[in-house]
């Protein structure tokens, strides 16, 4: 069907270049949309009803963008794109005007997409595949882009800015989170409405979180082979507007809603981290639909191959982020500087980050991305935690990334398990990652903080699944459990799943401990799971991706059940000491004591200091750690002065201990695993069950 023919109204002004996006000024609304390629681009704006009311062809063209300015629109008017261009995948190009197309610069989407062909610039089922042109209207399908009004009064609200040693994060799903909650309103739950509600505010800061990461909240898209199963896109890594709030996620409708949830947290002291997913967008590979940067510019937003009608697919989704192209780049830029300035987070967590590092020729720390974030005043301020790996060549990172950012490490959650689990020969690896990863973070001034320390995380089982679970149980997932890892370091300690046996579940309960303990008594910046803390369970999914249903929302009902509550206080307790006792959270890495002075010991449980062939014995199961509290403070630690002795036993038989150092006399229990209390006998010997360890203080002389 051909174009509607549209009038070209005459109250468009030529307006400015920037800002791009859809910007209200009082008086009314400068449009200004970035394309080098296209020849001709149409603002078309759409009544409250959705119906598409007018099309105006934006008047001038500078620098490669196209704008003006419509003194009669204001915040709340719905609009989209059409952009005129050449059709020739070959050479990159795919402009089809019959496509409406988002606004990669809108601040909020209205409305969900709609899953049929006319959203596809090709046709669907034509022999030539991408190569045909498909002439039908997806407006019907498309949700709308809204000019908003950004007033909002922020009061007396202030960042908390907690430093990168007290910083604890508690990774959580908006909906994940709330939608099970008893004290939250049912019309709220699953928005950001819900996430500022006292109950759950309360929970956090009890518990002694510093930090909420939140897991994507751009908008984004509920992939078709999901929504033809029953299923939807739970965790939200497709999304299609870098600055727009997720759709879902609003109760009120309206942007402000995030930034009240974003005041509301800071007020109790917690920073707000994002998860945000540069490194693709929701329109896939040439056979993707058409909905916003593929019919705005393709070239300049993807990274194509050599054969310029197929993508470069680092991120196993279909295509790839071109973070080398300057119009690409500037809108990441300005995306993560209106997260910052407008809505006020505190920082970022990059999906594939790795990917976001890619030049031509390989991963480079100083590469175009990296080096703007760092010398940006406004961004190189906030939290960046790199997520350091991808599927591309050279994908693996950790430890790679410029000075200014944290990193996930993965070597220190498999560690951690296989430690636990009771695997041989991990003493060596559990050394390095307790004392924050020097051996991948310590250098070009970096910190231990660099390190983020975690058991689990969204991806993988929950803590209580971790110790209860064998093997992953995805069915519910629809791809014949083939999805997820395989190789989780994990144990059902006698029964695969739930069971009633008191023996197995006093055990599982003390290797949760036991994890969570490693988590928060190493240095670098823990990261715990939400839910993690009283025993949330997937049921054996390790990949609940698609699972927006009860499967995947936290139990809170479950939180009430005597051992849940007992790990939650055990959590606390963690928590508690790590902010009291600043030998814990350095903010410099320690310094192995060996034959001289330094900060950290490492004994046997005789006793003795560890020789290189007790560190490759693939048998020891046990060891002491003492962090030595005697010499003077740093002038950046925080904390009290007190020597610490970590007492571990991983193996299945109990473990005597006798610590042994001058000038310093243990008999304090701060924290410890078994049930029973432990005690030191005459002889100054501690005991210790298997599957345990203990946390013991003495004073400094």
């Amino acid at each position: 069907m051909a174009l509607r023919k549209w009038t070209q109204t005459s109250r468009v002004r030529e307006g400015l270049p920037y800002p791009l996006g859809a910007s209200w000024d009082g008086l009314g609304v400068n449009f200004a949309l970035y394309s080098r390629h296209a020849t001709k681009v149409e603002l078309c704006l759409f009544d409250a009803r959705g119906r598409e009311k007018e099309r105006i062809a934006l008047p001038e063209y500078t620098d490669e963008i196209w704008h003006g300015y419509l003194p009669d629109a204001r915040p709340g008017q719905r609009y989209g794109y059409r952009v005129h261009g050449p059709y020739a995948p070959d050479a990159g190009h795919r402009f089809n005007p019959n496509k409406l197309l988002l606004d990669p610069y809108a601040k909020q989407i209205v409305g969900e997409l709609k899953w049929a062909p006319h959203l596809f610039g090709y046709t669907i089922g034509h022999r030539d595949r991408d190569l045909s042109f498909d002439r039908r209207d997806s407006a019907a399908y498309m949700p709308r882009c809204a000019v908003v009004d950004p007033a909002f009064s922020w009061g007396n609200e202030r960042a908390p800015a907690t430093l990168w040693d007290r910083t604890v994060i508690y990774e959580a799903h908006v909906r994940g989170l709330t939608m099970r909650h008893p004290s939250v309103p049912q019309d709220e739950r699953g928005t950001f409405s819900a996430l500022r509600h006292d109950a759950l505010v309360d929970h956090l800061t009890h518990l002694g979180v510093t930090a909420v990461e939140l897991l994507p909240v751009h908008a984004f898209i509920d992939d078709q082979y999901l929504l033809d199963q029953g299923l939807r896109n739970y965790w939200g890594y497709n999304s299609i507007g870098f600055f727009a709030p997720h759709p879902r996620y609003l109760s009120q409708g309206t942007v402000a809603e995030f930034k009240q949830m974003v005041a509301r947290m800071h007020h109790a002291g917690l920073e707000v981290i994002l998860d945000v997913v540069y490194n693709h967008t929701a329109e896939g590979n040439e056979l993707g639909p058409t909905l916003s940067f593929k019919g705005i510019d393709n070239t300049s937003y993807y990274r194509l191959g050599d054969d310029r009608r197929y993508y470069i697919n680092d991120t196993g989704t279909g295509n790839t982020f071109d973070l080398t192209n300057a119009g690409a780049l500037r809108m990441v830029m300005d995306s993560l500087r209106y997260w910052v300035t407008e809505m006020r987070v505190d920082g970022f967590r990059f999906d594939l980050a790795t990917i976001l590092g890619r030049e031509k020729h390989g991963f480079d720390p100083s590469c175009s991305f990296l080096d703007a974030v760092r010398q940006d005043p406004v961004l190189s301020q906030v939290k960046l935690i790199a997520e350091p790996w991808d599927i591309g060549p050279g994908g693996y990172q950790l430890g790679a990334f410029a000075p200014g950012w944290a990193e996930w490490n993965d070597r220190f959650r498999d560690t951690s398990r296989a430690l636990w689990r009771g695997d041989g020969g991990q003493l060596p690896g559990f050394a390095a990652r307790f004392t924050g990863s020097a051996d991948l973070f310590d250098h070009h001034g970096r910190r231990p903080s660099a390190s983020i320390n975690f058991i689990t995380a969204h991806d993988g089982f929950t803590l209580h699944d971790l110790v209860s679970y064998q093997h992953k149980h995805n069915l519910a997932n629809g791809e014949d459990g083939r999805d997820g890892h395989d190789h989780n370091l994990s144990s059902n300690h006698g029964v695969e799943g739930e069971t009633d046996d008191p023996s197995i579940l006093a055990l599982r309960a003390q290797q949760m401990r036991n994890l969570l303990a490693t988590l928060l008594l190493s240095q670098g910046t823990p990261m715990l799971l939400a839910g993690d803390e009283f025993g949330h369970t997937q049921h054996g999914n390790n990949n609940v991706y698609c699972q927006d249903n009860e499967l995947a929302w936290i139990d809170w009902e479950r939180a009430e059940q005597p051992a849940a509550q007992a790990q939650a206080a055990f959590v606390r307790r963690l928590l508690l000491l790590r902010r009291r006792y600043g030998l814990l959270r350095r903010n410099r890495f320690l310094r192995d004591a060996g034959q001289h002075s330094g900060d950290i010991h490492w004994l046997t449980p005789e006793g003795h200091r560890m020789q290189e062939a007790d560190w490759h014995d693939g048998e020891r199961r046990a060891l002491t750690i003492v962090l030595d509290g005697r010499s003077p403070a740093p002038a950046h630690a925080s904390g009290r002065n007190v020597s610490l002795a970590l007492l571990i036993n991983t193996g299945g038989s109990p473990q005597v201990y006798r610590v042994a150092l001058e000038g310093m006399d243990f008999r304090k229990v701060l924290l410890q695993t078994p049930e029973l209390p432990l005690h030191q006998d005459d002889e100054g010997l501690w005991e210790l069950p298997g599957h345990s360890l203990c946390l013991l203080a003495a004073s400094s002389s």
